[in-house]
């Protein structure tokens, strides 16, 4: 009794008139949850009275404040079963990082924030399961702010998943139009290409005022993982792709500012270095094994690009992962007990020739460029129960066998890619099927392409995994419907799990 009195108290409390003390709404940014747990979640928030804001501040006075929130197993917020008081800060963009404990495995909850007695929307998250609970996921990637409207974010959360996987490319460095679509500029970027800590603030916050992305936040945890548009294009470890001095600067400026604006652990920020490779398990039914293919790599082979010859590329001792996320990763990969092992990645992991006809073009700046230690990857992934690899970047759907002979047509499958398009990048999506058909031909590993703009859904099961291609024919005006145009269904080997 003494309890739920208290609960009410506590929820008659969010309800009391606003403060005086903020001039308007600091909840412009919405809401967001990741890294879920059996008994838990991040749940995140940003004050930003004016997001756009000059400085990277968001309008914020230069003090903290108190930011109450409250989780309940209701969306009216009758049955509040945890609630605390967390501190915005100046000095953390007056973000908020709660890591939510003690709560049921595998259930759904509500979530909202309140603030000198402004009140947030509310978000639904959810606990992983202890056992061999279905899933149903999305995945997303590339969303340049210029390039269209995130349509995608909207038709993605209307089928209100269980989880969002997103790898990478959040968002986009460029000035404006640094980086132009061949339908046009759409949008317009915050002035100039991202240089410093209040640059990178400023940009995160006009992404994240999108009302589209709003939504796909606030319908379920995500998982997430930087790609090189967070940061810089194509970067390489300690290496800019533009030479530009003060690079470690301004790395660091970028991953501060990506862990302030996303559901993530406090334990991410590590000093200089942000860890996104990580392991979330669903139960006994899936591992999601997250990398980071770009702070630990070695530079680009051959000045990077696509390029038709490059013997570096060839070389054993290059790597892509590093030697500790290598070791991570075959470590966790051989101790997994889950029926699915899914490997979120940034870069198309499949051999890739872009050239029409004999001999051979390849991208550097993916696996393409680091093929030994490809080889060496897949050849865990021969041992592992019911590998899938997914993947971002490439900007186009992609269905993909992985094989650790891509020349050899009786090479054996070990696993199965799925690469998702953008959810806005590169603008307009098309499908040209004359070259759709001679890239297949090229690559007959690859059974799928499409140019159009989208995402994955997913639904999980310990007998299969069924995945939806989803696509958008338009994103240069709002309103597009989404529509599957492929499905594929991988079936779980007898003895995986």
């Amino acid at each position: 009794m003494e309890r739920r009195t208290f609960l009410a108290a506590t929820a008659a409390s969010f309800l009391l008139p606003p403060s005086r003390s903020l001039a308007g709404d600091p909840f412009t940014l919405g809401v967001a949850s990741g890294d879920p747990s059996t008994d838990g979640f991040v749940l995140w928030t940003r004050l930003a009275l004016d997001p756009l804001s000059g400085d990277g501040r968001g309008g914020m006075p230069s003090r903290s404040l108190d930011v109450d929130w409250q989780i309940s197993t209701d969306e009216r917020f009758s049955k509040v079963v945890r609630s605390g008081t967390a501190t915005a800060s100046p000095g953390a963009a007056h973000s908020v990082h709660v890591e939510a404990k003690g709560l049921e495995p595998g259930r759904e909850y509500f979530y909202r924030f309140k603030s000198e007695g402004r009140l947030s929307r509310a978000g639904r998250t959810r606990t992983t399961p202890v056992g061999a609970q279905p899933l149903t996921f999305v995945v997303a990637a590339c969303a340049h702010y210029e390039h269209g409207y995130y349509t995608a974010y909207r038709r993605l959360a209307e089928q209100e998943p269980d989880l969002v996987v997103h790898l990478g490319d959040y968002m986009y460095e460029y000035g404006p139009s640094g980086y132009t679509a061949l339908a046009g500029r759409v949008r317009t970027h915050t002035p100039g290409k991202c240089a410093t800590l209040a640059d990178y603030r400023l940009r995160h916050a006009q992404y994240k005022s999108d009302r589209d992305l709003q939504k796909a936040h606030a319908v379920a945890p995500w998982l997430v993982a930087f790609d090189d548009h967070e940061l810089e294009n194509n970067w390489a470890g300690p290496v800019s792709s533009t030479g530009a001095p003060g690079f470690a600067r301004r790395r660091a400026a970028a991953f501060r500012a990506y862990y302030e604006n996303m559901p993530l652990r406090r334990a991410s920020l590590q000093g200089a270095v942000l860890r996104v490779n990580r392991r979330v398990s669903w139960g006994t039914l899936a591992r999601f094994h997250l990398l980071d293919t770009r702070q630990f790599r070695d530079d680009q082979a051959c000045m990077d690009g696509v390029r038709a010859s490059c013997d570096e590329r060839l070389s054993a001792r290059r790597t892509l992962l590093g030697d500790d996320q290598r070791r991570w990763l075959s470590e966790g990969l051989r101790s997994s007990t889950t029926r699915w092992n899914l490997l979120g990645q940034q870069i198309m992991m499949a051999q890739r020739d872009y050239k029409v006809g004999p001999g051979r073009e390849v991208n550097l700046d993916s696996w393409d460029g680091y093929a030994p230690e490809r080889t060496r990857l897949l050849g865990w992934l021969q041992e592992t129960s019911n590998p899938v690899v997914l993947t971002g970047d490439a900007h186009m759907h992609h269905d993909a066998e992985l094989k650790l002979d891509f020349d050899d047509p009786s090479s054996p499958v070990v696993a199965r890619e799925l690469v998702a398009s953008s959810i806005a990048s590169d603008g307009d999506g098309y499908r040209d099927k004359a070259w759709i058909a001679e890239a297949l031909a090229e690559n007959p590993h690859i059974s799928y392409i499409d140019q159009r703009r989208g995402y994955l859904a997913a639904r999980l099961t310990s007998t299969e995994l069924s995945v939806d291609f989803r696509t958008l024919d338009y994103i240069s005006r709002k309103g597009a419907p989404a529509k599957t145009t492929k499905t594929v269904t991988i079936q779980a080997a007898a003895s995986g799990g």
